[in-house]
């Protein structure tokens, strides 16, 4: 089945990306009635980063997972997985919410780079250990052309780095974007622990 080019659009204060899952609550009249259609018709939605001073033009269809829950005044919490990347031609004002003319973004083939992918992966892995205390676990991505996506997903980065990281469209440039990021990000997270033993050392422990 064809994408289509017209979807309803969704502007959220987040950055959905690809194969990233997100929770959702729907309160407002008019995405009751975009998100009932999105179900009715198994049809996706796209989601927007939407600030004080703008809405960006590249976005990230989100399919509907599953409904969790319903509630009696229509309201609903839904769980979503981002799928493909757009960039909107034109908003369409001509329902309760937006929509969008669009059209999908791809990337271009990945010229593979086994030290840079072990470089970000190792340093991945170092700030998931310094962050929550514990080694990671987890599954790795099965798509490797999603590695930077999967890794911005799991990391507290800012909205504008995440959409600049959606905007582009060489894996090899998301995952270098994504070093740079880590080689500052880390270092601040090693001097945060030393400060924390410091303060565990320095006496004043309980007796």
């Amino acid at each position: 089945m064809e994408n289509p080019s017209r979807i309803p659009l969704f502007p959220l204060d987040v950055v959905l990306l690809p194969a990233m899952t997100l929770p959702l609550h729907i309160f407002e009249p008019r995405y009751k009635i975009m998100i009932a259609r999105c179900i009715s018709e198994s049809i996706e939605f796209g989601i927007v980063l939407a600030s004080d001073k703008a809405v960006a033009r590249v976005g990230c269809t989100a399919k509907i997972v599953r409904k969790v829950k319903d509630y009696p005044d229509r309201r609903m919490d839904i769980l979503t997985e981002g799928h493909d990347v757009f960039h909107i031609i034109e908003v369409l004002d001509e329902k309760a919410y937006y929509e969008g003319r669009i059209e999908y973004l791809a990337d271009e083939p990945l010229a593979v780079d086994a030290r840079q992918e072990a470089r970000v992966t190792a340093l991945f892995r170092q700030c998931h250990a310094l962050l929550f205390d514990q080694a990671w676990v987890d599954e790795d991505p099965k798509d490797s052309a999603n590695l930077a996506y999967w890794m911005a997903a799991r990391l507290p980065m800012e909205l504008q780095q995440r959409q600049a990281l959606l905007e582009m469209r060489q894996e090899n440039k998301r995952r270098e974007s994504l070093l740079q990021w880590l080689a500052t990000f880390v270092p601040k997270l090693v001097e945060r622990r030393k400060g924390r033993q410091r303060a565990g050392g320095n006496g004043h422990g309980l007796n």
